[in-house]
């Protein structure tokens, strides 16, 4: 398909409103849709209605009975759910910077972090060190100036620098730390094998990122795919496909909101087994009954996996 010239002129909000009324969607309130339009903007919640629109979607024409409240229901739980989800990626991070630090100090010693013979690649580890000695250098952490008055290493003890480490700099630390002994009890920790956990703890950063960025959570198809662990400690799902009513076709849920979710799941119940994330979860479900979580891609047994139905310790 060939290129073309973007020509579609920005609509004043009252504009905006005849459009959305022009194609079919009910708008009860207008002065409300007026001033979500406003501070949200047509563009971020069209990610919303989107589902509204009836088939062939292209045809920019919405279902009978299809609302604009309907549109903003959607675009409240997916905050509140990324808003759910970006606190427990916080808990799970800090266990994760923990145990790094502790299992690597105890194996290479305290500054195990500026020897290049602790990591896979030359090149990346000199990128990475590179990248959280700027880190460090934004930071304005008392204890790190305290740090430098005293003592000659720049790079202060990996448990001290760690803590002002992004979620990002832990996750490409563990992926090019070399392999061995160490690295499998860092992923033992949690019940995992050390490539399930890399592609966890790199998918959780993109999940983050999202969260943070106050991108669309729900009924989105992810770009990183975690591996299925194979062997694990505690409860995981046993369900790891759904079935595509068009065609009947199976489809992995690795790239699915589900799945992420699963992942946030099995982790805090390692950091903490009576964490209350699922009783949160049902209530965000509760107070938004007309989600379809299918399109989160939850599977239709999902209750019954013992992830989720199993009682706490």
């Amino acid at each position: 398909m060939s290129k073309k010239s973007y020509t579609k002129p920005a609509l004043l909000y009252t504009e905006q409103i005849i459009k959305l009324k022009s194609r079919g969607l009910i708008i009860n309130n207008t002065p409300k849709a007026l001033h979500l339009l406003q501070h949200l903007s047509y563009y971020r919640l069209s990610g919303y209605w989107y589902t509204l629109l009836d088939h062939p979607k292209k045809n920019h024409r919405f279902k009978i009975d299809a609302t604009f409240d309907q549109a903003f229901d959607l675009y409240c739980f997916d905050r509140e759910l990324r808003q759910l989800i970006l606190n427990q990626i916080e808990k799970i991070e800090v266990s994760v910077r923990a145990t790094i630090a502790y299992e690597c100090s105890h194996s290479w010693g305290a500054f195990w972090l500026s020897d290049k013979n602790n990591f896979k690649n030359d090149s990346e580890h000199k990128n990475t060190i590179l990248k959280i000695s700027k880190e460090i250098d934004r930071s304005k952490e008392l204890f790190l100036q305290e740090y430098d008055k005293k003592y000659l290493e720049k790079l202060p003890p990996s448990w001290i620098t760690l803590e002002v480490c992004s979620i990002g700099s832990l996750s490409w630390v563990y992926r090019i730390i070399k392999p061995g002994k160490t690295k499998r009890e860092i992923s033992r920790k949690y019940g995992l094998n050390e490539k399930v956990f890399e592609t966890w703890l790199h998918s959780l950063v993109y999940i983050r990122n999202i969260c943070a960025h106050h991108s669309r959570l729900w009924n989105k198809k992810l770009a990183i795919k975690p591996e299925i662990p194979k062997n694990f400690k505690g409860n995981w799902i046993v369900n790891t496909e759904i079935t595509d009513s068009r065609n009947h076709s199976k489809n992995s849920i690795k790239n699915k909101t589900y799945f992420t979710i699963c992942i946030v799941q099995y982790l805090l119940n390692i950091i903490n087994p009576k964490n209350n994330f699922k009783e949160n979860l049902d209530e965000l479900f509760d107070k938004y009954p007309n989600i379809d979580l299918k399109a989160m891609d939850y599977t239709s047994n999902w209750r019954e996996e013992t992830l989720w139905s199993q009682k706490k310790r």
